[in-house]
């Protein structure tokens, strides 16, 4: 049987083509393929930096705890004992590394733990561990309550209050330029400090729960730190130094 005519199906049923024509273009013209699909530099850093975002994260919040456990740590002034030193409202960063090397020393402003403290509440592990967290990170407050005051008397120190004049070891206490302007006319003591531990006083002598009334002396162990600059608010901001005593009693 003879083939078809050029262009009609011949008997297998494939299309036959006019002799001498060429065969259709089965590729395309250089250049006219298109560039693989990638994404901008740009669009490939950000989608690089929300993926190791909550590491950094995780990072920043380890960091933030050590230095708060070990290091360095903010307080919260809540009343007037320590004025004009310190107002109600101002936060002080604590150095909790300042007593290392050597032991408090008399004019220091200290931050401690409550002496007496209340029953603390029970807590598994796990309870345990949140707690330590949020409390470290600033969440919640916590249930042992801390005090700020300045040291007044030292380990083996007679400490006396009279008519606002404060005697160590018989010897006035001079100068103290950071006593409030109300002044104290009342007396107590003497006060005999024990081994291992502080006499403290607010710089508000007419307002000041400290060692003389209530607080009692201060075991060393208690001491969280000496607070040496207030960070807030910014009007406030400067150093705490310790004072110079000229009285012969020095640190």
């Amino acid at each position: 049987m003879a083939a078809g005519a050029p262009g009609e199906p011949d008997p297998e049923g494939l299309a036959t083509e006019p002799a001498g024509s060429e065969p259709p273009a089965t590729s395309k013209p250089a250049g006219s393929e298109p560039p693989p699909t990638s994404k901008p530099a740009g669009e490939r850093r950000r989608g690089s930096f929300l993926r190791e975002l909550p590491v950094l994260l995780v990072i920043a919040f380890v960091i933030a705890l050590l230095i708060k456990s070990f290091l360095v740590q903010a307080f919260y002034i809540p009343s007037p004992s320590m004025q004009p030193t310190l107002m109600v409202g101002d936060r002080v960063l604590v150095n909790k590394l300042a007593y290392v090397f050597h032991p408090p020393r008399r004019g220091d402003i200290i931050v401690f733990q409550d002496p007496h403290p209340g029953p603390q509440p029970h807590r598994n592990v796990v309870q345990a561990f949140v707690h330590w967290l949020t409390d470290g990170l600033g969440f919640t407050q916590s249930s042992q309550k801390d005090f700020i005051k300045r040291v007044i008397g030292l380990p083996g120190d007679t400490i006396e209050d009279s008519h606002g004049i404060v005697y160590v070891n018989g010897v006035p206490l001079r100068p103290e330029p950071y006593l409030s302007p109300i002044r104290d006319t009342s007396s107590s003591g003497p006060f005999h400090v024990p081994a291992g531990e502080l006499f403290v006083m607010g710089d508000n002598r007419t307002d000041s729960l400290d060692s003389r009334y209530g607080l009692g002396y201060i075991p060393i162990s208690k001491v969280i730190g000496r607070a040496f600059v207030v960070i807030w608010p910014p009007s406030r901001i400067r150093w705490l130094s310790t004072p110079r005593y000229t009285s012969g009693n020095g640190p």
